[in-house]
């Protein structure tokens, strides 16, 4: 199996380097990431500068652009043959909720699938993430069992895991998206010149956290995996749409 791995905290991170060791137990993995935190970049492109992709000692890629564009880069530039599957993390922090619109690590993850190969978004939940080894396992178990479950054409894999010792985890649940409660509004305060600058304020607090979230089984102790459509059509909604614009003319 060939791995095309990366994340958005960036190629020096911890996360990734864990995560690497692990899935090179039983595949050829490729690691081409940022070369800066990109935490919250989204599927965000780097459009307007060139990319570079700088090969460390170690053999990682380093580029000069977003998770997406390090996926990007790597499919279609630096791994030939294409890879057999896109995996993004261990990302420092959870991807729980509404946080995955935000996340650079399910964006590389996307990036993949719509380049045409599945993909896997992993993030350790927790504080203090000195368990990266738990996630990268889990990981890595899920990943091998990819091979005799594939993936819909039309999604990813969101999987999150407490920040416990392998030995504490109860187990992995299969969850859908909870939703958090409105962020706290932007802070405002000076710099050393007196000029004004503005801070993002803290995540809201659990809204829909009940069982069968994502949030309900970090919390409990479960690793939680979550299938995201990568198709955002509102399905549902297109019958009603439908009726009441046949119902007015753009020229009344």
């Amino acid at each position: 199996m060939k791995i095309l791995l990366s994340n958005d905290d960036g190629v020096h991170a911890l996360g990734i380097k864990v995560l690497y060791e692990e899935l090179c137990k039983f595949a050829d993995v490729t690691v081409v990431a940022p070369d800066r935190n990109c935490s919250g970049a989204s599927n965000s492109l780097t459009l307007l500068n060139p990319l570079r992709a700088t090969q460390l000692e170690n053999g990682f890629y380093s580029v000069n652009g977003t998770p997406t564009d390090s996926v990007h880069l790597g499919i279609s530039q630096l791994m030939a043959p294409a890879p057999d599957l896109v995996v993004a993390g261990i990302n420092h922090g959870a991807n729980l909720g509404d946080d995955t619109l935000y996340s650079g690590t399910v964006a590389a993850a996307t990036e993949g699938r719509h380049m045409g190969m599945p993909a896997v978004a992993v993030s350790l939940v927790g504080k203090d993430e000195q368990y990266f080894e738990t996630a990268a396992k889990v990981a890595a178990a899920f990943i091998q069992r990819l091979k005799l479950h594939p993936l819909p054409s039309d999604q990813i894999i969101n999987l999150n895991v407490p920040d416990i010792p392998l030995e504490q985890l109860k187990g992995i649940k299969v969850t859908r998206l909870g939703h958090r409660h409105k962020a706290e509004t932007m802070k405002a305060s000076k710099d050393p010149w007196n000029r004004d600058i503005y801070w993002y304020g803290l995540l809201g607090q659990e809204l829909d956290a009940g069982e069968g979230t994502d949030f309900h089984a970090v919390t409990h102790g479960y690793a939680s995996v979550t299938p995201l459509t990568v198709d955002m059509t509102a399905y549902k909604s297109m019958p009603s749409m439908e009726q009441w614009i046949s119902e007015f003319s753009i020229r009344d």
